[in-house]
């Protein structure tokens, strides 16, 4: 879709901070965190909602979220990863892993913009705990 964010970071017209990749499914981290470490999973082809994907994409992209869930962990000393999907944000179907270090803070409310900087160092930072689990 032309004028959709999400369909162009995954084609690449646009940067993303990207921790995870293969043909169909790009993970990369929100700007606007609730925690830092938050990570948005997408299709690469744009389907509006989670629901409206084939059951083959759907379950790859719970695999996905597990899969990242540990390296997340470890690269934000996170109690918890919590996973959500709502989809109001951007009309691309996206799963959110959000580091958690206590309660109540699984709430949209509470993102904020994270500067460039910090985003690289995050994605470093998840990506060197994917390595070690490889």
């Amino acid at each position: 879709m032309a004028d959709c964010i999400f369909c162009k970071i995954a084609a690449r017209e646009v940067p993303g901070h990207i921790v995870f990749e293969n043909d169909r499914f790009i993970a990369m981290l929100d700007i606007k965190p609730v925690n830092p470490g938050h990570i948005l999973i997408i299709p690469k082809d744009h389907v509006e909602v989670v629901f409206a994907m084939d059951d083959a994409r759907y379950a790859e992209a719970f695999a996905i979220a597990k899969a990242l869930s540990a390296p997340l962990q470890r690269a934000t000393a996170a109690k918890r990863i919590g996973l959500a999907v709502e989809g109001f944000g951007v009309d691309h179907a996206h799963v959110h892993l959000i580091p958690l270090h206590g309660p109540h803070e699984l709430n949209p409310d509470r993102a904020k913009e994270a500067s460039p900087e910090d985003l690289a160092a995050m994605a470093e930072n998840i990506i060197q705990e994917r390595t070690r689990s490889l």
